[in-house]
């Protein structure tokens, strides 16, 4: 378990670096709502560090205007976590292409990029306990198939780790457990629940691995209802396990080598 711990470097007294939270963005307004509640379980479990929140596209603030503001309200450090659980476009490209145009217009202000957030045992934990909020029982496991639904990537890196997380998920219990994605790749999420259905599992079970609602949730939750899947369990979303992920991931950040790297001078 990983436990909300304060930040203390060598040295004077120093305030913790700010954790930024760099999310997609949407049209749809359930995103943000959904961004925000998670940054404010942060803020809960480590009061001592200062939160923001920013998105890449759609949503206010963008990334660059906040970080613009961080600097010119005297900032120094700050972690940017993606809001991310592969390592696809957004992260190797995307989010390193914002840091550095931020890092070259304020020169005085360290950013560091900590890692995606997946894979890791925190969101097999977050996924299974949305699945049991919507219904699944522990006892349940051995008859059950499930669908890792996900939002699909062109990146074969990204598709690789999918696959992978679903291989060792299955032998935690469950009687199945396969992949698939609302774009870029295949199978489908109905393709996917009529394959667990035709192998002999006697429910089927659709647990989105994405962080928020919006387009490609929806289509996630489209295809589950049409192929008569038998659990749709939520988002997931402000889970107190992505929380404490997000945390670990910020305190890797921080103890990584070049962090005590020397700020570059103005």
């Amino acid at each position: 378990m990983f436990l909300p711990r304060p930040v203390r470097l060598p040295g004077p007294l120093v305030p913790p670096p700010v954790l930024l939270v760099v999310a997609h963005g949407s049209r749809d307004p359930r995103h943000a709502a959904t961004v925000h509640a998670l940054a404010g379980r942060l803020r809960s479990l480590r009061p001592g560090v200062r939160v923001e929140t920013g998105f890449l596209d759609f949503d206010a603030p963008s990334v660059e205007r906040l970080l613009d503001r961080l600097a010119r309200t005297g900032v120094r450090e700050v972690i940017a976590l993606p809001l991310l659980l592969t390592r696809a476009f957004h992260a190797k490209t995307d989010i390193p292409a914002v840091l550095r145009e931020a890092s070259a217009r304020h020169p005085r202000l360290v950013v560091r990029q900590a890692a995606v957030l997946g894979p890791a045992p925190l969101l097999t934990a977050a996924l299974e306990r949305r699945l049991y909020e919507a219904g699944v029982a522990p006892g349940d496991r051995a008859s059950t198939g499930v669908v890792l639904a996900s939002a699909g990537s062109s990146d074969p890196e990204a598709i690789a780790v999918i696959a992978e997380i679903a291989r060792e998920w299955r032998h935690t219990g469950w009687c199945a457990v396969r992949p698939a994605f609302a774009s870029a790749s295949l199978p489908r999420t109905e393709d996917a629940v009529r394959e667990l259905r035709a192998a002999g599992a006697v429910r089927v079970a659709v647990a989105p691995y994405v962080i928020a609602p919006g387009l490609l949730p929806d289509r996630i939750a489209r295809g589950a209802r049409r192929a008569g899947a038998d659990v749709l369990a939520g988002v997931l979303g402000a889970a107190p396990e992505l929380a404490r992920l997000l945390l670990h991931r910020y305190d890797e950040a921080i103890t990584a080598p070049r962090y005590l790297e020397l700020p570059r001078p103005a």
